[in-house]
């Protein structure tokens, strides 16, 4: 039986009396998603946001939007990458937790609103979030961020993206990362783990919803196997950043989030496991039902970083 938290409960109420998402195109999804009416949640304050335009290569541009803390700096830099299956979410559906973690965590967040799938497949999400990773190193001074200390995170596929960003830049002897947090990440494209059999219909994120996703995200079979679609088919984790896993216990994606600390581990890389009990996939960026959990997650992160910079 699913442990549900009272308000994981309420939230899957809620999002199960929506229609099949796998049942529909994405620009549907999308423009249904876009319909909802806004609700007001609790804004963490800063010292401000600004939005920017950056250059990803071939005449192309993507926005990131930049949130700095209160204080003096120069501030760490922890470049974020949203969740929705690399189909669905942009830099809004991450705001309201990407200003408490630059509040509570004093980083200046970089949010960044890689392309989308189908329209971009596999792998320019990948090349977006890397083009991030180095406009965020180059221009750290330019947005009082420290260029010397850079993490990367995000959640699901975000978290997907962050691992893979930090895996080019050590295949590419690019930026060194610090830190990479990974919240309830995708690090396989196989979808047969035992958290994918007890939790495939009904918990918010359903079997068959990651497998629409995934399909459109890929272009060919064999991506599934790639090391930067799917990170945990990789035989190469050595020499990455310390890591934080956040995995929700009533998640389809759980037990390969455990399954990637384990392999990480085995590489050699420092990790850190947290399984937030209760939860639900999505909750990290559902500000308006989850607000204290989320508090609790990035009172984690923040630890984790701490020690992480003593560490360094």
């Amino acid at each position: 039986m699913a442990n549900l938290d009272p308000q994981s409960k309420l939230y899957l109420e809620t999002f199960n009396q929506m229609p099949a998402l796998h049942k529909m195109d994405p620009q549907t999804v999308r423009e249904m998603m876009a319909q909802a009416p806004p609700v007001e949640v609790e804004m963490a304050p800063l010292a401000k946001t600004e939005d920017r335009m950056i250059d990803v290569g071939n005449g192309e541009e993507i926005k990131v939007k930049i949130y700095t803390p209160e204080g003096e700096g120069p501030f760490p830099v922890f470049v974020y990458y949203h969740g929705g299956g690399w189909v669905l979410g942009d830099i809004e559906t991450s705001d309201a937790s990407c200003r408490m973690l630059a509040n509570k965590t004093s980083n200046i967040v970089v949010s960044v609103e890689y392309r989308l799938a189908p329209e971009h497949k596999f792998p320019v999400p990948v090349e977006d979030s890397y083009a991030a990773l180095l406009w965020a190193h180059e221009n750290a001074i330019s947005f009082n961020g420290s260029a010397s200390n850079i993490i990367v995170g995000g959640d699901s596929a975000g978290g997907n993206l962050a691992t893979v960003v930090s895996m080019i830049a050590r295949d590419q002897n690019g930026p060194k990362i610090e830190g990479q947090v990974l919240l309830y990440p995708v690090t396989s494209l196989e979808y047969d783990t035992d958290s994918y059999q007890e939790f495939k219909e009904g918990f918010g994120l359903d079997r068959d919803l990651m497998i629409w996703f995934g399909d459109h995200y890929i272009s060919k079979e064999q991506d599934k196997r790639s090391q930067y679609a799917a990170p945990l088919a990789s035989n190469h984790l050595e020499n990455l950043p310390s890591t934080l896993i956040v995995t929700a216990e009533n998640d389809v994606l759980r037990d390969e989030g455990v399954a990637y600390a384990e392999k990480l581990k085995k590489a050699g890389v420092k990790v850190e496991t947290i399984r937030e009990a209760g939860m639900v996939h999505g909750y990290f960026t559902t500000m308006a039902v989850f607000s204290d959990r989320i508090k609790g997650t990035i009172t984690q992160i923040n630890q984790f970083l701490s020690k992480n910079k003593q560490n360094v």
